[in-house]
């Protein structure tokens, strides 16, 4: 097994002097962008409110990137609720990396309010924000929920369905309101409609863990993991450095091919039994047996059956091509999650 964490590079040429902006720094793929941007000498501003991010994310990636590199990084915590922390924020930037929002279709059930406080009403303050100061690309995190009840697999841009959840309706909202800003003031704006991501520092804890951290947690503990539904249901699970390389490419692309969405995936199609199948067999060559049967329960309301991704407009638009397929990925991944285990215990 590779066990290293390798992430997106395949030599992209960067603009001197500019100085790129992550909203959700402290997050799962906000951090990694992080980690890809500073490890390739560029300069970067953070805003969080450490709602869902997590300072050991920041304190990890200050170790992997060495001082010199860190020190062309700093942080507003903040809150994109706040206009005024937005402004501040976006001073003097080139680029927007606009990864911040509450994820989870349950929690968006359970919480409405919040989801849109944050991914709508958050959201419009960074485009705001951004097209007051002038920002050259606004890049935003968008989601394969927005396919909502559309049947057709594959999954294609410009055939979307109706939002089975609140979450859903958010994010769908995020894409109107880009369009609105590109067509009313110019902001160049492309949006990434992600497909499951996972890998290093997603969160396995809390009720709204996504799956594949939820469950590598459980199985290193001998714990059981619970499928919700038979098992059949499917999804197209994009490792982070798929994640990566999508906002490189977007932010740095031709004029021409902002103001349009992308579908950011693998294009292949994993069963929940089939991830059991996956994890468990990584983890036995890491020397972790893992003997339980899963159990099956309930689906979750809001929860799609099938996901499926065409990633043919990002690949000719933007020369997205994944480095990384769901093996690939969760081979790379997995000691990460070990060694974090190892390290949460010893605390």
């Amino acid at each position: 097994m590779n066990t290293g964490f390798a992430i997106y590079d395949d030599g992209v040429s960067f603009h001197d002097g500019d100085l790129w902006l992550i909203t959700g720094v402290a997050g799962f793929i906000g951090s990694n962008l992080l980690e890809y941007l500073l490890a390739r000498g560029q300069r970067v501003r953070g805003l969080d409110n450490f709602a869902t991010g997590y300072r050991a994310n920041l304190d990890e990636v200050a170790r992997t990137v060495g001082p010199e590199a860190w020190s062309r990084f700093d942080l507003i915590e903040g809150d994109i609720r706040d206009p005024a922390q937005c402004l501040a924020a976006v001073e003097g930037v080139s680029i927007v990396l606009h990864q911040a929002a509450l994820g989870s279709v349950p929690r968006s059930i359970a919480d409405p309010i919040t989801s849109h406080d944050v991914n709508c009403t958050g959201f419009v303050n960074m485009l705001d924000a951004s097209r007051r100061a002038g920002v050259r690309r606004f890049v935003y995190a968008a989601s394969s929920s927005t396919y909502g009840d559309e049947p057709n697999l594959p999954k294609i841009e410009e055939r979307v369905g109706r939002p089975l959840s609140p979450y859903a309706a958010t994010k769908a909202a995020n894409e109107s309101y880009a369009h609105a800003f590109n067509q009313a003031y110019g902001l160049a704006c492309v949006g990434l409609r992600y497909f499951n991501v996972f890998g290093p520092r997603q969160d396995p804890n809390g009720a709204y863990a996504a799956v594949i951290p939820k469950w590598v947690d459980a199985m290193i503990a001998g714990q059981p993991v619970a499928i919700n539904g038979d098992g059949q249901t499917s999804r197209d699970f994009c490792f982070v450095a798929n994640a990566i390389q999508a906002n490189v490419r977007a932010a740095l692309a031709p004029a021409e091919v902002t103001h349009a969405v992308y579908n950011v995936a693998v294009g292949e199609q994993t069963s929940l039994t089939e991830l059991f199948d996956l994890l468990r067999a990584g983890l036995a060559e890491l020397d972790i047996n893992y003997a339980l049967p899963p159990c099956y329960r309930s689906e979750r309301p809001g929860d799609v059956r099938h996901s499926l991704a065409d990633i043919g407009k990002a690949t000719a638009a933007l020369g997205y091509t994944p480095s990384h397929t769901i093996r690939d990925g969760l081979y790379a991944a997995l000691p990460w999650y070990v060694s974090h285990q190892k390290s949460v215990a010893q605390l």
